[in-house]
């Protein structure tokens, strides 16, 4: 675990990365609006990213063609973007990583597309809340179970499908590191965290199965049964008071 630990120097390095992060998902939030393209989106993310002298992290990892990846409706994670346009009544999530100087961080959004239902509203405030209630616990000393139950708890008690196929992870000069964070867990089990650790909390829920499946194009992870589905992320750092979060992007109303 102590080889995860960021020193001062790397920490501030992946802070500058965040907050070019947050710019990028800020800009591509913003215009996220029914008629608007996939490739759109991707270039706008791109564009911002390389104009403060970043990389775009996701763009040629294990293959990956793309900037962001766009995934919507039943899409969960890993959508490509090239060849989507986005419809009132979408959920779309929103997925980017940025590399500065060697160093990376990692964060997601679903989006409301125009007015959605009042399901998808509500699948979208449980997703928000369980990244917030995991947040909340992430301190020097605590074990991930207690993170991870406290994602779970949300998941659960809303009766969403809770992907147990799929997990956060640690991040810095790799884009995944260790640990792997899974949405579930037991309070006071697992590794601790310790001050200087960097990871990615996720939740990852549908509006119906946990089971997910790929799509045809063989990057899309879809909800197996056709249902909803909301991803959120966000890059922190572990200190002696809680959580900083690196990638402290805007809230945008559809």
């Amino acid at each position: 675990m102590s080889d995860y630990i960021k020193t001062t120097e790397q920490i501030e390095l992946m802070r500058q990365a965040g907050k070019i992060l947050a710019e990028a998902m800020d800009q591509v939030s913003l215009i996220a609006k029914p008629g608007v393209t996939g490739d759109e989106l991707d270039r706008i993310a791109e564009s911002v990213i390389r104009d403060h002298g970043a990389e775009p992290a996701f763009l040629g990892y294990q293959g990956y063609p793309s900037t962001i990846c766009l995934s919507v409706n039943d899409g969960l994670v890993h959508g490509l973007p090239v060849g989507q346009t986005l419809k009132e009544g979408d959920l779309a999530g929103i997925d980017l990583g940025v590399r500065f100087k060697g160093w990376n961080v990692d964060s997601a959004n679903t989006l409301a597309i125009g007015k959605i239902s009042v399901d998808d509203h509500d699948l979208l405030k449980a997703a928000r809340q369980a990244l917030v209630s995991g947040i909340a616990q992430v301190k020097d000393g605590v074990s991930l179970g207690t993170v991870q139950a406290a994602i779970q708890k949300v998941i659960d008690d809303g009766g969403y499908g809770l992907v147990r196929s799929l997990s956060g992870h640690g991040i810095g000069k790799q884009l995944h590191e260790y640990p792997s964070i899974p949405n579930f867990g037991q309070i006071n089990q697992g590794p601790k965290l310790k001050a200087g650790m960097t990871i990615c909390l996720e939740p990852m829920l549908t509006a119906g199965t946990d089971k997910v499946k790929t799509a045809a194009d063989d990057w899309t992870i879809v909800s197996a049964d056709g249902s909803q589905t909301a991803h959120i992320e966000h890059t922190l750092l572990v200190t002696s008071q809680g959580a900083e979060i690196l990638t402290n992007w805007q809230e945008h109303e559809g």
